[in-house]
Order: C-alpha cells, then sequence, then structure tokens
C-alpha cells in the first residue's frame, strides 16, 4: 500500500473514532473549544495551535481542515467580516465538518465557514467539480486520460479552487507532511498563489533533527503518523524562503521531541512568513532605523541593514519594516513619511 492510500484510509478511520496516536498535545484556548461540538473535538489531530496567529475581518485558509476544529476555532476570531475556507480531500472528514454548518452558524450568528474538497498541494483543482465531470465521462484509454487532464486545466483556470491573491492567512496544524516529497515543493508555491500581498502564514507541523532515511519514508505507519514525512529542521524555513517569503521564522519551537525514531528527533513547530508586497523601487518611502540587538541583519533579497544606522528605502519595502514581525525590531525614525504634497494631510502637528 502507498503512503497516499494509507494516509486516506487512516484518515477516514479517525473521523469515525479518535485515534490518539496521530495527535500529539497541545493546548488550546478553551474558550473557542467551549463553542465547538464534542464530536469535532474528539476527532481533530494536530501539533499545534495556529487560531491564535488569526486577526478580526481575516478570510483564512486552512490546509488539511479534517473535522473543521481548527476551522471553527477561527471563525469565532474573524467575526463577522471574516471568512474561513477549509480544504479537505478526505470525504469523511469533511462529512464531519460540514454536518455541524448550521449548528456553528446559529452559534456565530452567520455562516462564516465554507468546507472545500481539494488537494492542498493543488488548490485551483476543485474535486468535487471533476468528481460530477467524471461521472459522466469514463476514463478507459490514453485519449481519455488527456481529455482529463484538459479538462483539469479548464478547470482549474475557469473555477479555481481557492482564486489568486485571495486570503489574508494560511493556516494548517500537522498536514504538510502527509504530502507526497514530490509534490511538498509545489505545495509551499499553492500557499504563496493564494495569498494577497502583505499575507502572513501560521503552519504548524512536525519536523526532524535530520534528514529522514528511506526506508523510513516508505513506511506507511510512520508516514500517516505524521512522522516519516516531517521535513528536516533547516529545510523546512530554506523551503518558505526559495518560494519567495519574507520574515520567515520558527515562531513556536517545542524544546522536548514528541517522538524519537531510529535516532531521529521529532518536535512540533510553527513557522510564520509573510508574502512581500509587490516591489517598489520607485516610490520614494524615507528611512528606517535598525535597533538592533545584531551588529547587521540581512533580509531574504540580500538588503543589509547595519544597526544603529539610518537606511533610505523604497516605499513598500519602509511599509513591511515597520510593521508586522519587522516592526519589533526597526523604527521610522522621523515619523511617517510626508505626503507628497507639502501638506500635512490629515496629520497636522
Amino acid at each position: 500500500m502507498n503512503p497516499e492510500t494509507h494516509v486516506r484510509e487512516r484518515y477516514s478511520a479517525g473521523a469515525a473514532s479518535r485515534q490518539e496516536e496521530l495527535c500529539c498535545p497541545v493546548d488550546y484556548d478553551p474558550a473557542l473549544l467551549a463553542a465547538l461540538p464534542t464530536e469535532i473535538i474528539d476527532k481533530d489531530y494536530g501539533c499545534g495551535d495556529p487560531s491564535r496567529y488569526v486577526r478580526p475581518g481575516d478570510h483564512v485558509l486552512d490546509l488539511g481542515s479534517g473535522g473543521g476544529k481548527l476551522c471553527y476555532m477561527a471563525a469565532q476570531l474573524v467575526g463577522p467580516a471574516g471568512l474561513v475556507i477549509g480544504v479537505d480531500s478526505n470525504d469523511e472528514m469533511l462529512a464531519l465538518a460540514r454536518r455541524y454548518q448550521p449548528e456553528m452558524a446559529t452559534r456565530l450568528g452567520g455562516e462564516r465557514t465554507r468546507f472545500l474538497k481539494g488537494h492542498i498541494q493543488d488548490l485551483a483543482l476543485d474535486l468535487e467539480r471533476l468528481e460530477a465531470w467524471l461521472a459522466h465521462n469514463t476514463i478507459r484509454t490514453t485519449a481519455d486520460l488527456d481529455r482529463l487532464k484538459a479538462h483539469e486545466d479548464e478547470l482549474r483556470a475557469t473555477h479555481p479552487l481557492i482564486a489568486d491573491a485571495s486570503v489574508d492567512l494560511v493556516i494548517s496544524n500537522c498536514v504538510l507532511n502527509l504530502v507526497n516529497d514530490r509534490d511538498k515543493g509545489r505545495l509551499i508555491r499553492e500557499i504563496r498563489r493564494v495569498l494577497r500581498p502583505g499575507g502572513r502564514i501560521a503552519i504548524s507541523d512536525i519536523v526532524s533533527d535530520r534528514e529522514v532515511p528511506r526506508h523510513l519514508r516508505r513506511d506507511p505507519d510512520l508516514w500517516s503518523g505524521c512522522i516519516s514525512g516531517a521535513f528536516e529542521e533547516g529545510a523546512f524555513l530554506e523551503a518558505f524562503v526559495d518560494a519567495g517569503f519574507h520574515a520567515v521564522h520558527y515562531d513556536k519551537w517545542d524544546p522536548a521531541p514528541w517522538r524519537e525514531v531510529e535516532g531521529i528527533r521529532f518536535r512540533a513547530v510553527t513557522v510564520t512568513a509573510i508574502n512581500p508586497p509587490a516591489a517598489d523601487d520607485t516610490a520614494a518611502g524615507g528611512s528606517v532605523f535598525y535597533r538592533g540587538p545584531y551588529a547587521q541583519v540581512a533580509l531574504e533579497n540580500g538588503r543589509v541593514f547595519q544597526r544603529g544606522r539610518r537606511t533610505e528605502v523604497a516605499a513598500g519595502l519602509r511599509a513591511l519594516l515597520t510593521s508586522g514581525v519587522y516592526g519589533e525590531d526597526f523604527v521610522e525614525p522621523d515619523g511617517a513619511p510626508v505626503p507628497s504634497d507639502g501638506g500635512c494631510g490629515t496629520q497636522c502637528c
């Protein structure tokens, strides 16, 4: 049995009854859990709590949403102006999540969640639309396969499951490690595709302290148990850097490993990052001041900032550095930029 089939079967069983070995202990906000049905809490599997990164008004995408626990927690945080979309490919898990949508809409005062069927490494392909087409189109020959591929491409172009630049925050909870190694790069590129400029990620997952050997990666039980498909701890960060994300770092790092297999330690982490705004090299932005604590820091694009020095930057970069996670280390030494017309705008002093 290949790992993907084993993952599907194991998580289908997890939708029917709780599977303790599929999760590690996580402290969730009890106030958010209080509004959730007991069945959703009992049949959830994860290794972190990305819900704490959700902001009011966010449009949130939860990858591998399972029974919907994280989605229903996030729905309480986004408020009436927000939206939470869960994507999963497992029919039993989707059925569990959808079963409680009317009840949760009543509790929240409105519908704030959607649950869609798709592969997280191909967020443009709507699997339910594809299955509707397959119900009327038999695949027997290579010519039929070509028609299938052409229809998949048409669906991605005309009815994308998740549109380009349409969400503010992408979250997931112990899911990326379940994706086949050959698709992991595509998965991270897809995450960036669906994020708006300035959008964020909060990905909780399991990483290893060294590369997992091939014989462990071929073990279906270890793979579906979120072990053998884990990223190596440094490679996980580099994968997001390579995809073009900025401010990539481990915001959460469990000091104690969750499991150890053949001397390899596996631990829970949460990586956060920003999808940078489009480069703006023409608009004047003014200066930023790096206040330390390091002698100098370098961004992903190679730009270096010296401690205690003012550095002239374009407007888009200035806004990025003085907000969010970068805003803890960078300041606008002269306050907000002066309006281009020389006036005082709405901030007269």
